[in-house]
């Protein structure tokens, strides 16, 4: 059996960003290295994961694409749910979120927003789907 684990970011400041994710959405820190290069949060069944840039390139000889703040975000999103879209994004924008698409109701009846994170990841804020 396989099973869908993790997703891990890498970011400049692991503390940062896991403090960014417990304002903006709630989530609770799971754990911390002690040097604080690689961390999770409890996020429902599937964990995010934050690993430092330099952790990352020990991983990854030939390096990687980083993401920031500038230009567009990588063709990839973190999707969150919620019952109140609306003051969700405004709470994530509220704790240094960047909107990219505002809130709107798809043709299906799904209320559908885009933010990025303070590293500018993509996150999509949505309703449930019924």
């Amino acid at each position: 059996m396989i099973k869908y684990a993790y997703t891990i970011l890498y970011v400049e400041d692991v503390n940062a960003t896991i403090s960014f994710y417990e304002k903006a959405f709630g989530f609770t820190q799971k754990m911390i290295t002690p040097e604080k290069d690689y961390g999770e949060i409890i996020s429902g069944e599937t964990t995010i994961a934050f690993a430092s840039i330099e952790l990352a390139n020990s991983n990854l000889k030939n390096g990687f694409i980083k993401s920031n703040t500038d230009g567009k975000p990588f063709g990839i999103e973190l999707g969150f749910t919620s019952t109140t879209p609306e003051a969700l994004i405004k709470k994530a924008i509220s704790a240094g979120a960047i909107e990219v698409e505002k809130l709107i109701t798809k043709p299906w009846g799904q209320q559908v927003g885009y933010i990025r994170d303070n590293n500018g990841f993509l996150i999509e804020i949505c309703s449930p789907m019924n």
